[in-house]
Order: C-alpha cells, then structure tokens, then sequence
C-alpha cells in the first residue's frame, strides 16, 4: 500500500485539513510485465494501472481525541485494506461529532458533500455509490451511523464499531445527555456541539425521525452494521440503537465480539473483519484494468 497524508483547504470547514489516504500499491505495476521488458519482474504484481481505473472506497473515520494517523498506527488498517485491494480514507475531523456544529464548523457537509468529491476529483476513486462505503470506532462510529443515515444516497454499507458518543437513533438519550451535568462539566465541547436539547427534536440529529422518513419515502437505505465488544461500557447505548433499527425495519445488523472491550485491540479486529468479511468488496479495480 501506499500511505499518504495530504492537505487541502476545505470551503465547507474553512481551514485547510489533513486527510490520511491508503492506495493499493504493491498488487499493481506501473507498466505491462513479460519477455523484453527491462525491468524486474515482480511476482506480486498482478495488475497494471491504467488511465481510467476506479477503486472503491471506504471512508474510515477516527474516533474521539484521535485525528486521522493514529488509526494507521494503532491498527493494521493499511494492512487489511492492502489485501482487500480498497482505498482507505480518513479526514482529521476532530472532537466534531461529524455534525454541522452550533458554533458554526460543517463538519457533516464537509463529510458527506465536499471530501467526496475531492477524494474521486484527485484520486482513482469510485463515484458510484454501490462502491462508496463509510466506517468508524467510537465517536467515529456514531459519525459513520449518522452520516449513512442522512445521505444513504452516497453510501452502499455502513459499519458503526463501538459507537457510543454523539449521533444515536434514541433522541430521549442525546437530549437527557445534554441536559445532564456530566458533559456540561467535562465535555463542554458535545453541548457546544449539538445545542440546546429541546432542539434536537426535528433537527437533522433527530436521526430516528430522519431513518423513519427514508423509509416513509422509499429511499434506497444504507445497510447498517452494527459491532460492539461483550464488555465494552457503551454497549447499552449500541444495542438501543440496534433494537430501534430493527423495529423500524431499517436494513441492519448486530454484532456483539466475546472478549473485548473499548480500544484499540477490538477496532483492530472489528476493520479486518469489517474488510475482510463484512463489505461486499469486489477486491479489483473497475474499468481498463489489465490482467498480467
């Protein structure tokens, strides 16, 4: 794989961000392998690129107090994504909760309009949305559950992995949250973030009203998988969001792993196996690519 960490200034944001990005690299050649050829030949090298190929894309997001490298270098995410032949991409987004803030920062259009079309503009990326999918651990797995749920236009799959701050299918939970004294004193960043509590109801984080209209209005859904560790802290507030998926009838999925708890030891397991297993990755690239 290639690994790179790129800047750019976001209109939507305001600032310039890093974005980290994973590339398939080390299947592909750049020119075409055989007899006469002057270069080494490389076993490993199964494809050429070629002018035209598109990747599909997973939209990796990191969790709370991390930014867009310490994914990379807690987790063999580069790894997973390498033998999957998928790119990888993950945006610093901060302690943003992905959403479209109160103090004025669009994190959620930043996430769910203009990085899209940055990554498939610069790079070999899919615009097709059966090849479009979004990830994250902890708080970056309520953003990947949420941003699937208010552009399922954009995404084919979605994988929440121990989503446990932020974005929640059970309204009453974000609203007793940010009524309560605990994140007012500690975390003055989520009330900053979401507003006043009798807002939430009705507003865009109202995402049991929003999954309830996409289906009142045949919207072609997301489907929505949902991981969580056997002794994680936050498992209640998973499971509920599991539960009120399912009585909606919305496409989702539970899955608890035995064993583990809130870190990195379960994110890790739960991306290789979310590659791996999970996704319907073609694991090739589309259009003009070259067998060797």
């Amino acid at each position: 794989m290639s690994y790179m960490r790129f800047n750019f200034r976001s209109q939507t944001i305001g600032h310039y961000v890093d974005v980290s990005v994973c590339f398939p690299t080390d299947e592909y050649s750049y020119y075409p392998q055989g007899n006469g050829v002057r270069f080494a030949y490389d076993e490993r090298k199964k494809a050429v690129y070629q002018p035209g190929m598109k990747l599909q894309t997973v939209y990796l997001i990191h969790g709370g107090g991390d930014d867009d490298t310490l994914t990379y270098r807690y987790t063999n995410a580069e790894r997973y994504a390498r033998k999957n032949n998928v790119m990888l991409v993950t945006p610093d987004i901060a302690n943003s909760f992905g959403i479209d803030t109160q103090y004025g920062v669009r994190y959620q259009t930043f996430l769910s309009e203009e990085l899209p079309v940055v990554i498939q503009s610069l790079f070999c990326s899919s615009p097709e949305r059966e090849d479009n999918f979004i990830m994250g651990y902890a708080m970056g797995g309520n953003i990947a559950l949420g941003t699937a749920i208010l552009h399922p236009d954009k995404f084919a799959e979605c994988v929440d992995i121990s989503g446990g701050i932020g974005m929640t299918l059970d309204t009453k939970t974000l609203q007793d949250e940010l009524s309560g004294d605990f994140f007012r004193e500690n975390f003055p960043l989520y009330n900053a973030s979401f507003g006043a509590a009798e807002r939430i109801e009705g507003s865009p984080y109202d995402l049991f009203s929003v999954a309830r209209r996409n289906l009142e209005e045949k919207r072609d859904l997301t489907r929505l998988h949902l991981i969580v560790g056997s002794d994680e802290f936050i498992r209640a507030r998973v499971e509920n969001d599991a539960r009120i998926l399912k009585n909606l009838g919305y496409p989702s999925d539970l899955l608890v792993k035995e064993g583990y708890r809130h870190d990195f030891a379960l994110w890790d397991e739960a991306i290789r196996y979310s590659l791996d297993e999970l996704l319907p990755l073609k694991r090739f690239a589309d259009s003009h690519e070259t067998s060797l």
